[in-house]
């Protein structure tokens, strides 16, 4: 015996309704209105974009202002992040931005992107970009390092969870506008992370090459996001060098 849809349907309802067996529904959503939710989560619990733009009315809620001062700037410069958090009007978009800047021997420490790709582009000055992409991209026999001297208005990628650094070998500040392909594009500083592991895994990673004491020593003079940098740098711009 073969039942059309529409009559397995109803059958399935009266037998429901018979057993006192509930019907399926659709799960309830979660309402924008529903008190205690940030601005950001509002708007990505909104139905439609109309919805989201409804609750956005100022107009100046749709304009970032990168002159405000980081909260926790490093020694050796700042960056402020333009993100769904900071920046909640970017919500829906898939997009997010930085401007940095890099004071005299400063540099950004080698760390990671976990959910972008970023489009870096210097507007002033020059910085010393470096790059290791993943496992398997060797030159010459060992692991590859990209590395450019990336002037004003040059742009370089640094690609979802690749390993990369920024320097400023010269004596001015540099400026640079990153983009991100994410909302909440992350980030991760490699030192920091990999020296938050206990002794015994590290020094299972560095074999011989560490020892507990010096495995403290290490963690202790990590350096903040942006650190003073290299020693010829420093020397040259009359810098001084400080101490651990």
């Amino acid at each position: 015996m073969h039942f059309t849809t529409t009559v397995s349907v109803l059958i399935l309802a009266s037998l429901s309704n018979v057993l006192g067996v509930p019907t399926w529904s659709a799960p309830a959503v979660a309402r924008a209105e529903d008190s205690g939710l940030s601005l950001t989560a509002k708007l990505f619990l909104a139905d439609t974009a109309v919805d989201r733009f409804a609750l956005l009315p100022d107009d100046k809620q749709f304009v970032f202002d990168f002159n405000t001062p980081q909260a926790n700037p490093g020694k050796g410069g700042e960056l402020v992040a333009a993100n769904r958090k900071t920046f909640p009007a970017l919500v829906g978009t898939g997009s997010g931005m930085a401007v940095g800047r890099i004071k005299p021997c400063g540099m950004n420490t080698l760390h990671v992107h976990p959910r972008a790709t970023e489009l870096q582009i210097v507007t002033k000055g020059r910085l010393v970009t470096a790059m290791t992409p993943e496992n398997g991209v060797n030159k010459d026999g060992k692991r590859r390092v990209i590395q450019n001297t990336v002037t004003e208005y040059q742009m370089t990628p640094f690609y979802q969870g690749s390993v990369h650094t920024q320097f400023n070998p010269d004596c001015t500040d540099t400026i640079f506008v990153a983009s991100f392909n994410s909302e909440d594009f992350g980030a991760g500083q490699v030192a920091d992370e990999t020296f938050a592991f206990g002794d015994d895994i590290l020094g299972a990673t560095f074999g011989q090459s560490l020892d507990g004491a010096e495995i403290d020593k290490v963690r202790a003079a990590i350096p903040a996001s942006i650190a003073e940098g290299v020693e010829q740098c420093l020397m040259k711009c009359n810098i001084p060098k400080r101490s651990i």
